[in-house]
């Protein structure tokens, strides 16, 4: 280097901003999921400020560029949650939908094994695009959020969320030991697995009814839980998460939040 010149530093990102894969930004538009924004633009009915583009990773700055979806048919538009014709995207209004999920269903939008999915309770055309807010497993019931917007389920789901509210029946009758114990934690297949609350809502002569406040959600948590503290679980119902309670909506059925309970929510 020259005597007078100067060495100059780059971050080596665009000077305009960070960019993402055009199939997540349709996704975090609320538009389609990522696997359905990417089949629109590999079937070449997405354009980029006007350039035709076949690549799902194809970068884009969100908000700025100007995103055009050509539907195939005006139903198939409808369908996917995109406008007919070719058209600049908007972000989508966000939709946050609360559904009693019965028992034997499946938490996925396909089944590779041909099971039932929860996707048969929101049979309504009228509906965007919807993904689960985090899961329930197929034998677990009770509430579980839909969203159009993957950031706002993030925030539900990640750590500093809402916790989550359960009624559990358990096939015994745990004293105050196990009760603490479920809150100190135990190790679990190399996880440290803990309850922020445990209590004894009720018992019959053999069984129990216990709640259960996790502050985060782990793959099948209660379960394993109560399984390591010598306990077998009969029922596992979600009854709230954060301030929204299930309530008396009826199993299988399912209600539009208002703003005033989403923003309760604190995401």
């Amino acid at each position: 280097m020259h005597a007078g010149e100067r060495r100059t530093r780059t971050s080596g990102k665009p000077p305009d901003g960070p960019r993402h894969g055009l199939a997540r930004v349709l996704s975090k538009m609320g538009l389609a999921s990522r696997t359905v924004a990417a089949e629109w633009i590999r079937a070449g009915r997405v354009r980029v400020d006007g350039r035709l583009v076949r690549d799902p990773e194809f970068p884009v700055l969100h908000g700025k560029a100007r995103i055009e979806v050509s539907a195939e048919t005006p139903g198939d538009a409808v369908a996917h949650g995109a406008p007919p014709g070719d058209v600049r995207l908007r972000t989508a209004e966000r939709v946050v939908v609360a559904l009693n999920k019965p028992r034997g269903l499946v938490t996925t939008r396909k089944d590779e094994q041909g099971r039932d999915t929860v996707y048969a309770c929101l049979d309504d055309p009228a509906l965007p695009w919807l993904a689960p807010v985090g899961r329930l497993d197929k034998a677990s019931e009770g509430l579980l959020l839909f969203c159009n917007d993957p950031a706002w389920a993030a925030g539900i789901t990640g750590p500093g969320g809402p916790a989550k509210t359960y009624h559990v029946q358990v096939d015994g009758i745990p004293d105050a030991a196990v009760l603490a114990l479920l809150v100190t934690g135990v190790d679990c297949d190399g996880e440290r697995l803990a309850a922020r609350s445990a209590a004894l809502l009720r018992h019959g002569a053999k069984h129990a009814w216990l709640e259960i406040v996790l502050e985060e959600g782990r793959n099948r948590q209660i379960r394993r839980l109560l399984q390591a503290s010598g306990f077998g679980v009969l029922r596992l119902l979600r009854v709230a998460i954060g301030p929204l309670a299930l309530g008396t909506l009826a199993k299988g059925a399912w209600r539009r939040l208002e703003p005033s309970e989403i923003a309760a929510l604190g995401a």
